[in-house]
């Protein structure tokens, strides 16, 4: 139920097939909108071994079946006239991230497993958690919300090479795996919390109750390390609890911001538990050497000494802030004020958060370009706040292009958007892919590879 766009659902399209099922593959979207994905399923769709239902759903798929797979960003899943058909039928239930922790248990156990979720910083916490542990020569799996699916590469691992499997896990999944399998870590790691995706959630205790499904299965001698704000989250009895909310981290780091200096020390408690014969100075090295993800304040270009910065994966209003933090420039430096060489692009699809503490930017920024669903409230916020500092768009490109050309030498343009992307784009990839190929036609200048760390002087 619902093949979607970001992997889950072609994975196990995939994996299911290749097991000898027959998969139904049910989606509300027309094929048209999901191209790609079922491009990738054309040979197993040829030869029947997965049959495309599109455009809709139909209830007999849902009680003729041995199992239904769901996608767990389907909204409301717990009140879905079509999963209500499936269980009065008494069919189970299961997602993509379900699948797999299972299938892990079974070939791997789950000695060697990490999760990381949070509002913010859950992403480049694991991947600097899976960027670590290799440097420090361990077999990594490195899965969940950060991409793709680990189905099929669970079947070949070795288990002998006794690899670590990191998981980056969303509250959407956190909240079926928490209903349906009653799994959780033998590592759980909860960076932060704040309000996000109350549209799907509902209410901040539904969002907070599925965050917390990371720690209500762990066993004793598991081990939960809980970060600002969530140090008095409940855990199981004999579980270790390490809190990581004033946690130091030494070593030089790649990545700007203090927020990735917290995101380290995090990062460099889970190893120091998880491999206690070696060293924490040697750890932080390792950490220290991860040059970040794409989309997740990325420097893109800097054409005529102006930085662009792609941030697309911030979704967020505490995202975007800790964006800016991170790109100031320290007092006394010749400006104004640490912000004024920044120039904000924000805005997205509505979801019902809170953006006036973006718009509060607003005030130290050299400007702030609102985009997107979200731009009219955004705009509206921040001209009652700086009026002559905010410019309305509709879209990217006129926002980039107009941003582009008020910075000075020495200014920075970041797309930080502290929203969703899905008013006009397929996800936040797309976006910020939108924004490296605008910056790099800005002056004739190249696009940036789109690689880890990647970014181009022009």
């Amino acid at each position: 139920m619902g093949l979607g766009r970001f992997g889950g659902g072609l994975g196990a399209a995939q994996w299911l097939a290749s097991q000898g099922a027959r998969v139904v593959v049910t989606d509300m979207q027309p094929a048209e909108k999901l191209a790609e994905p079922l491009a990738e399923l054309r040979a197993l769709i040829e030869r029947g071994a997965v049959v495309p239902h599109l455009g809709g759903h139909d209830r007999d798929d849902f009680i003729n079946t041995d199992l239904v797979v769901v996608n767990p960003a389907v909204p409301a899943p717990w009140s879905n006239q079509f999963l209500d058909a499936a269980r009065a039928a008494g069919v189970p239930m299961t997602t993509e991230m379900g699948l797999l922790v299972e299938r892990a248990a079974a070939r791997l156990g789950r000695d060697q497993t990490i999760a990381v979720t949070g509002s913010v910083g859950k992403s480049t916490t694991t991947a600097m958690i899976a960027h670590a542990l290799r440097a420090l020569g361990q077999t990594v799996l490195l899965g969940g919300n950060i991409g793709g699916s680990l189905l099929s590469t669970i079947d070949s691992v070795n288990p002998e090479s006794k690899p670590w499997l990191v998981l980056e896990l969303s509250s959407f999944m956190l909240h079926h795996l928490g209903m349906q399998q009653q799994w959780s870590p033998r590592i759980a790691v909860v960076t932060n919390l704040s309000a996000n995706h109350i549209d799907w959630h509902g209410t901040m205790d539904h969002y907070r109750a599925s965050k917390q499904q990371i720690l209500a299965h762990q066993r004793a001698g598991d081990i939960a390390i809980l970060g600002p704000g969530v140090e008095d989250w409940p855990v199981a009895a004999n579980v270790r609890v390490a809190r990581t909310a004033g946690s130091h981290f030494g070593e030089t780091l790649t990545l700007p911001g203090e927020h990735n200096r917290v995101n380290a020390a995090q990062a460099a408690t889970v190893i120091e538990l998880a491999l206690s014969t070696v060293p924490r100075s040697e750890i932080e090295r390792a950490i220290g050497g991860f040059g970040g993800l794409i989309h997740r304040l990325q420097l893109v270009a800097e054409v005529c000494g102006v930085k662009f910065f792609n941030d697309s994966k911030s979704t967020t209003p505490e995202a975007a802030i800790k964006a800016v933090e991170a790109l100031e420039k320290p007092s006394g430096s010749g400006r104004e004020a640490p912000r004024s060489h920044i120039h904000l692009i924000a805005g997205g699809y509505a979801r019902g958060t809170d953006l006036s503490p973006v718009a509060d930017l607003t005030k130290d920024l050299a400007g702030l370009y609102t985009i997107g669903q979200t731009g009219p409230v955004l705009t509206a916020l921040a001209r009652a706040i700086a009026p002559t500092r905010v410019h309305s768009f509709e879209t990217l490109e006129p926002a980039l292009r107009a941003a582009a050309a008020a910075a000075k030498p020495g200014d920075c343009v970041l797309l930080s958007p502290a929203c969703a992307s899905w008013d006009q784009f397929t996800n936040y990839e797309a976006r910020g892919e939108l924004f490296v190929a605008l910056v790099g036609a800005l002056s004739g200048a190249k696009s940036a590879p789109m690689a880890i760390g990647g970014g181009v002087a022009v």
